[in-house]
This record gives C-alpha cells, structure tokens and sequence, in this order.
C-alpha cells in the first residue's frame, strides 16, 4: 500500500476515533442534563461513526456484502436520527411524537431491506465505495434522508430567526452537512459524503464543546423547626 494509501487510511481512522469520542461525550452529558435533544444528537454521532468505520475498514481491503448492506442503512438513517434532534426547534409538541414515529418506522423497514438485499463488490471502486445501491434501496433511503434534510434546514433557519444561541446553531449546521453529505451520497455523489463528515465533525465538535451540561434547579430552603 502506498504512503498516500496510508495517509488516507489513517484519516478515516482517526475520524471514526473523532466521532466515536464526541458521540460518548454527548452520551455523558445527556446523562448529566437528561435533555432529550443530546441523546438524539449523540446517537446520529454515533451512526455516524460506525459508518466511518465500515469506509475505514472497507478501504483497507476487507470486503463483505453485510458491511456494504450496513453502510448503506448508516448513511440513510443517521441523517434520520440527527434530524430528531433538530425537530424541536419547531417548538410543536405534536409534531416531535409523529416525526419521530416515521424516522424510526422507515428506518426500521430501511435495515430490513439492506439485510434481505445482497450488494456486491461493485460499489466499491480502489477502496471507496462509489457505487449506486438498488432501486429500493435508493427509494427507501430517500423516504429518511429527504424529509430530515428539509427538517435539518429549517431547523437551522428557524433557530437563527428566533434564537442567538450560537452553540445551538454549530450542532444543527453540523448536522445539516452531515445529513446533506447522505442525501448526495445517495444521489451518487460519494465524495461529498467524505468532505462533508469532515466539515459536520468539525462543526459538531466546535458545538459540542461549547456547550455546557443543563444545571439542576437550586433547592429551595425550608426554615428550620423552632
């Protein structure tokens, strides 16, 4: 393998390692804050990562139709789970229930699919996988990817209008590049989806960063007994 091989495949590596990090600690600050929003951001970081992985190890040479089936589910259904965490902004309590239901319903049916549909090694060209899944699974990945990035980008215009929380703003628009880098991978654009996991983890670990556990309410003081 030559060194810019190696260069490439120590990349991939290091950003599964990125992801995989930044996914546990939005984990740990969903169990500090129990705000419902970083559990669903941690999860699509999560995805995410795996994804990373199956490209890491796929570019290594190790070829098989379950990673390709996974990768496939991945790149659908991260964009899906991100936009969970996104759907709030929308500030409608029914809607977040009804979204959700559909996410994980379609992505339900989506890794079904993969699993009864064998890929072969012609989705993979030197290393990268580049080729187009089958027609149902295009479909099936377009009914998640298609309604979370239009949630993804209304999200982000809906919370620049009413809100000056910039940490907010870097988890969505990381998401956002995230889950646009899906869509295009779906529509046959594969190198998008490498650029933009850089961009969406750079964006992501900048928000993440910055962004403080949720602070219990103080105990209110009862007066002593006389």
């Amino acid at each position: 393998m030559a060194w810019s091989q190696l260069a490439i495949l120590l990349s991939l590596g290091l950003l599964t390692l990125a992801l995989a990090v930044l996914a546990a600690r939005g984990i740990r600050r969903y169990a500090q804050g129990r705000v419902r929003v970083q559990l669903w951001w941690s999860l699509g970081l999560a995805l995410a990562s795996a994804a990373m992985a199956v490209e890491t190890v796929v570019y290594a040479g190790i070829l098989a139709s379950g990673l390709l089936q996974a990768y496939v589910f991945l790149s659908g259904a991260l964009v899906g789970v991100l936009s969970l965490g996104a759907v709030r902004v929308f500030r409608r309590p029914r809607l977040e229930p009804v979204y959700g239901t559909y996410i994980l319903l379609a992505s339900a049916v989506l890794a079904v699919a993969c699993i009864a549909t064998p890929l072969g090694p012609g989705m993979v060209t030197r290393g990268i996988i580049t080729g187009d899944p089958p027609l149902l699974l295009l479909a099936l990945s377009i009914l998640i990817t298609g309604p979370a990035t239009v949630v993804l980008l209304t999200s982000a215009a809906s919370s620049l209008r009413r809100s000056h929380d910039w940490r907010s703003l870097l988890l969505i628009a990381g998401a956002l590049v995230l889950g646009a880098g899906g869509t295009l991978y779906i529509a046959s654009f594969p190198v998008a989806l490498y650029y933009a996991e850089f961009v969406g983890i750079v964006l992501l670990f900048a928000g993440l960063v910055s962004l403080r556990p949720v602070a219990p309410p103080a105990a209110v003081a009862r007066p002593a007994p006389a």
